[in-house]
């Protein structure tokens, strides 16, 4: 990310990256130290519909298109719905949280 992120949002981001790295992962490299960057492509606009707080089908929807039209794979709608439920509940968390800024 270009932009310089808020303290909730880069935590935020922090916490995007590890779940679609190590909960969604369609391709199953979770366990690969040398794949941890493979889905940084969709990190920035999975991260921004999250911060959002777009509606959750509609984040359910990019991650379906990636992993049909980008990675050629069958989507996986019940998994995906489960990413997004975490997702949102870490933003929720994390909006609702103390913050240690001013």
């Amino acid at each position: 990310m270009e932009k310089k992120l808020a303290p909730r949002e880069r935590e935020l981001y922090k916490r995007c990256d590890e779940v679609l790295h190590y909960i969604w992962d369609p391709i199953g490299v979770a366990g690969t130290p040398q794949a941890r960057d493979e889905y940084q492509s969709y990190l920035p606009q999975v991260f921004a519909s999250v911060r959002d707080n777009a509606d959750p089908k509609d984040i359910v929807a990019q991650l379906i298109a990636i992993e049909q039209e980008r990675m050629g794979f069958l989507p996986n709608p019940e998994h995906a719905r489960a990413v997004v439920k975490m997702l949102m509940e870490w933003r929720q968390w994390i909006w609702d949280s103390p913050t240690d800024a001013g």
